[in-house]
């Protein structure tokens, strides 16, 4: 498999004339995230296939997940952590004495730098300018004749010390992660001629130097540099950034108009008759690494997110300072709009189902809006009817990227204020705040205030405030708003089906209320059987 930033490859066979392999290995891609795990299981433990197949999944499903705001480092160690005492405890559990043992080697790249960790004999080794090293430590036996007795493993004890390490990466360098399989059939010198032809060619031709009977299970991950990350090469040019902007300044022949927020750091600019909006780094991004970094994550996001969700934005080629442009927008906020009056029935829906196939979209690259609301939602005429757009790539991030309070309170879901990371059921909260507010000019949960630990009570029904609002449309809105997670719309789609088919949604209810508040018809129609039978009951008794 190749992308724009990586060739990737793994294979495996099992030792000699066995048809299973208790090696285990994955490598994926996600956005510019390369993860490559190989995992040997223990031969002599019972349970050693089974844990090298737990721990390839459950490494790769969390750092699938992993908060961003994590270091890769801190996540590679509490993963790690988190799957030695699952195998420690299982193999206790199930065998009283540690038999879900596996070697563990792992790496994760991030642009060009490389992060890895490993914990046994399965070898990581680096090849560059023709020449191939290991750069793992293995976990072995130093006493004479015990060198192949590995001295760590994955689920051998309570606690796990891994090796860990960090390089960087050029173009053309190879990574190769191996179970020790592989060593025992070719040295280094072997290996090397077969690592740009990947994995399934080096592994077979170790199979063939050997007449196809491995003394071991063999199995190999393949990474190859192929590229070079563009948000990468957008931080490393030499562009500067303005201290002072001011109007009538001309950047490129861009003439800035007036700053459109209060920082001064977002201008309405003109250039040969047609308004665009500038938006420059914050003056802390000169000195900031960190700040710089969420900068040109900013402008990458939006110069990607190429749908008419959004404004078009894009990064110009020829800059003489760091900047990206969006088209300009003439119209007014939602927030604006609603002042005057609450929204119509119908354009609510609309703007239901618009902000669900935003987040949708943003979805496929991994990435949450993070503030959805409605100053951050602009309103168009077009051709006589109300067009929605939003707006705000600053606080868009990667999905589970945050644990921290970051957003609007007022919109944030209940499980954001206690450490919760971001994600579908988060935005799906916002979105159903946005629906309430726009409907009825008020937060379900009153206005929240940073900082501040708010209760969530019993919100009013969207039909105290307005008596247009439909009663399937309140349920909808109603549950996307729930404070308890398992009472609230899971994923986008599930919620958008309910908005594009009335007839199938289901009655919402808040979960302490009473069948006779829920339902008075159906509870008389019931006391009214029962009455009936006990009466009927009683005529038997007497006639009897």
């Amino acid at each position: 498999m190749t992308n724009e930033l990586f060739r990737i490859s793994t294979f495996g066979l099992a030792k000699g004339k066995a048809l299973v392999s208790e090696d285990f290995a994955a490598v994926k891609v996600i956005d510019e995230l390369c993860v490559g795990i190989v995992c040997d299981g223990v031969g002599s433990a019972r349970a050693g296939a089974k844990a090298s197949r737990r721990t390839v999944n459950y490494l790769m499903n969390n750092f699938r997940q992993r908060p961003r705001s994590w270091s890769i480092e801190k996540s590679l160690r509490h993963f790690i952590a988190g799957i030695n005492t699952i195998l420690y405890r299982a193999g206790i559990d199930e065998y009283q004495t540690p038999e879900y043992l596996t070697t563990l080697s792992i790496v994760v790249i991030d642009g060009t730098r490389l992060y890895g960790a490993n914990v046994g004999d399965s070898p990581i080794y680096l090849y560059r300018d023709h020449h191939m090293q290991e750069i793992s430590f293995a976990h072995v036996s130093d006493e004479s004749g015990m060198e192949h007795v590995i001295t760590q493993a994955i689920g051998m004890e309570e606690r796990v010390d891994p090796y860990l390490f960090e390089n960087n990466l050029e173009k053309e360098d190879i990574v190769l992660l191996a179970s020790d399989g592989l060593e025992k059939v070719m040295k280094p010198a072997e290996i090397e001629p077969w690592l740009k032809k990947g994995a399934a060619s080096l592994i077979k031709q170790a199979s063939q130097k050997v007449k196809d009977d491995l003394p071991d299970d063999t199995t190999a991950v393949v990474i190859e540099m192929v590229g070079e990350s563009p948000k990468n090469n957008l931080k490393q040019l030499d562009l500067p950034i303005p201290r002072k902007l001011h109007k009538e300044q001309i950047i490129d022949g861009y003439r800035l108009i007036k700053p459109l927020v209060q920082n001064e750091r977002t201008w309405l600019a003109e250039k040969k008759g047609v308004r665009y909006v500038l938006k420059f780094p914050p003056i802390e991004a000169i000195e900031d690494e960190n700040c710089l970094d969420l900068f040109v994550r900013e402008a990458w996001n939006a110069s990607r997110l190429k749908a008419g969700f959004f404004p078009k934005a894009v990064i110009p080629k020829q800059r003489s300072q760091r900047y990206y442009v969006m088209a300009y927008l003439e119209g007014a906020t939602l927030k604006a709009s609603i002042a005057k009056r609450p929204l119509p029935v119908e354009e609510a829906i609309v703007l239901g189902k618009f902000l669900l196939h935003a987040s949708a979209y943003l979805l496929k690259f991994d990435l949450v809006h993070g503030d959805i609301k409605p100053e951050n939602i602009i309103v168009l005429e077009r051709h006589g009817k109300r067009v929605f757009k939003l707006v705000d790539f600053g606080s868009i991030v990667e999905i589970f990227s945050i644990a921290s309070r970051a957003g609007t309170p007022s919109y944030l879901a209940p499980e954001r204020f206690v450490g919760e990371p971001i994600s579908e059921q988060t935005e799906i909260f916002a979105i159903g705040v946005t629906l309430y507010e726009a409907l009825t000019k008020h937060f379900p949960y009153g206005e929240i205030e940073p900082f501040q630990n708010p209760n969530f009570g019993k919100p009013k029904p969207v039909r105290f405030y307005n008596k247009t609002v439909p009663a399937w449309l309140e349920s909808v809105i109603m549950r996307a708003i729930e404070k308890e997670k398992d009472r609230r719309y899971e994923v986008y789609s599930e919620m958008e089906y309910e908005l594009t088919h009335p007839e199938k949604v289901r009655p919402y209810y808040p979960k302490d209320l009473s069948l006779f508040e829920r339902d008075p018809v159906r509870l008389y129609r019931v006391l009214f059987t029962i009455s009936v039978a006990i009466n009927l009951l009683l005529l038997f008794l007497l006639l009897g």
